[in-house]
């Protein structure tokens, strides 16, 4: 079970080969995914907004549903992890670096640059913002996420499965799942994962770079970032060696501390009489237009539809693309609990944190510009140490969020090679260290590289076209998990 399968030779050579063409051709390879990109973005934007709104009803169908009753294991399997801790490693899987990276620039750009539908600048645009930026990071994404990783939990401890997504279809396609039909859909799932987290370690780099620029003046240039990205590659893979109940557990926890210590110091040291009114407010107005927010896609109004285009399709694709690592990784730490406690769990308690981080440093950031600090002259990596230099205590704030965005790192780099570890050895629960080690350093040199020849937005253009062969993909494991729900539902009534 612990031997690399042709899923780990076909993936590796497709992910040599991409990382080649971009290495060659970096200004090719960049015109070509992003034409592509924008085509998907025109003709299946509404296809990606459906999808999303459909995994969310299906959420709150099973919970509703007797099905919630069943249990992730053995009706007598009680969960490995804490709530807390369980929690904790769902979300740093989940979102860890984007929120640190977009926590007050995706409002303060929504505010002062491009708002959705208002006027830059103004009220409108202020409350627009926070509710824009909660929908991107909120439940829709979570209801997928949930959704996915409830088939591979499902399949894995309640009906003996090897951890793969090609066995979550096996209701629909039987033993067929076994030959190439299932490497394909394996090989589809670890090529959007290698650069899926890639991507976001060439973000984390960058942002760990833009805070010493900012705050001691470190050069902000390549080099610098490939000393970060070889420190932290070093620290997750003793994180990997030493394991999920110890690296992936402990790191998970530190990250949650840190989190929550920073958005306790943001509450405080920020306008908190603001940012709990505008909080209270925005967050009732998303859930309030959670229905009509789902279903626009703005067909006569070119200008909002062009947003829609950059911003929301572009999310749900990118967030459709991280499905197959941040769910298998979520199956792989729920075993034990049941599906009613674990969708409510993966989907609610990450909206409601994501979105008071958001509500927090959105609105500090966007107060502190509407006070005449252009903070939309800094880049995105340094737009928070720029906001932190306006409050009390900014350097100490600075630092934590430097050291929160290494944790993150660390944390989902880990939790990837894991899941790649998986992935790629017949979907073993316990990947040996020489693979998982492999795919770890495999991850830090695509990043490298692609840093290298500015190549990050071609690989984002490259996993969001990725993401649609694996939404479908996501759609027949939906059905092929009712299926099986209804079938175990029946049997536990005649076995009652």
């Amino acid at each position: 079970m612990n031997k690399a399968t042709k899923v780990f030779y076909i993936a590796f050579a497709l992910v040599i080969l991409t990382v080649g063409f971009g290495v060659i051709a970096p200004e090719v390879f960049e015109q070509a995914t992003g034409t592509i990109r924008t085509y998907i973005n025109t003709a299946f934007g509404w296809y990606y907004l459906m999808i999303m709104a459909l995994l969310l009803i299906f959420v709150i169908v099973i919970i509703v549903s007797p099905y919630g009753k069943i249990r992730l294991g053995r009706d007598s399997d009680r969960p490995e992890f804490s709530t807390f801790t369980w929690l904790a490693m769902l979300f740093s899987a989940g979102m860890g670096i984007g929120l640190v990276f977009y926590g007050a620039s995706e409002p303060l750009s929504h505010f002062a640059i491009q708002p959705a539908t208002a006027e830059p600048g103004t009220d409108e645009a202020f409350k627009e913002a926070l509710q824009r930026t909660y929908y991107h990071w909120g439940i829709h994404v979570w209801a997928m996420y949930g959704m996915v990783a409830l088939s591979l939990a499902f399949f894995q401890f309640r009906k003996g499965q090897p951890a793969l997504i090609s066995t979550t279809l096996k209701p629909l396609f039987g033993d067929r799942m076994n030959g190439p039909l299932g490497t394909l859909v394996d090989v589809l799932a670890v090529f959007a994962t290698v650069f899926g987290v890639a991507t976001s370690l060439g973000f984390g780099a960058a942002q760990i770079n833009g805070g010493l620029a900012y705050l001691f003046g470190a050069p902000q240039e390549y080099w610098v970032q490939m000393v970060i990205i070889g420190v932290v590659t070093l620290l997750f893979i003793i994180s990997a060696w030493s394991g999920l109940n110890k690296g992936i557990k402990y790191l998970s926890n530190t990250n949650m501390v840190l989190a929550i210590v920073l958005l306790v110091l943001v509450l405080i040291l920020g306008p908190t009489i603001l940012i709990l009114n505008l909080f209270t407010e925005t967050f009732g107005a998303y859930v309030q237009n959670l229905i009509s927010l789902s279903f626009q896609s703005a067909p006569l109004d070119a200008e909002n539809r062009s947003w829609l285009d950059g911003w929301t399709i572009f999310y749900w694709a990118w967030w459709i693309s991280w499905a197959p690592f941040v769910s298998m990784f979520i199956a792989r730490v729920s075993k034990g609990r049941t599906i009613r406690e674990f969708l409510i769990g993966v989907v609610l308690a990450p909206t409601i944190f994501g979105s008071l981080w958001f509500g927090a440093f959105g609105t500090t950031a966007i107060d502190i510009q509407k006070s005449g600090v252009d903070l939309t002259a800094f880049p995105t990596e340094q737009t928070l140490f720029a906001t932190f230099s306006q409050l009390p205590l900014g350097i100490i704030m600075s630092i934590i969020a430097i050291l929160l965005v290494s944790t993150f790192f660390i944390t989902s780099a880990d939790s990837a090679t894991f899941v790649l570890g998986m992935q790629s050895t017949k979907g073993s629960l316990l990947p040996s260290n020489q693979i998982k080690i492999l795919w770890g350093i495999a991850q830090s040199l695509v990043a490298a590289i692609l840093l290298s020849v500015g190549g990050l937005t071609a690989v984002q253009n490259t996993i969001i076209i990725a993401a649609l062969p694996f939404s479908f993909v996501m759609i027949l494991m939906v059905i092929a998990l009712f299926k099986a729900l209804n079938t175990e539902h029946q049997l536990m009534q005649r076995k009652k």
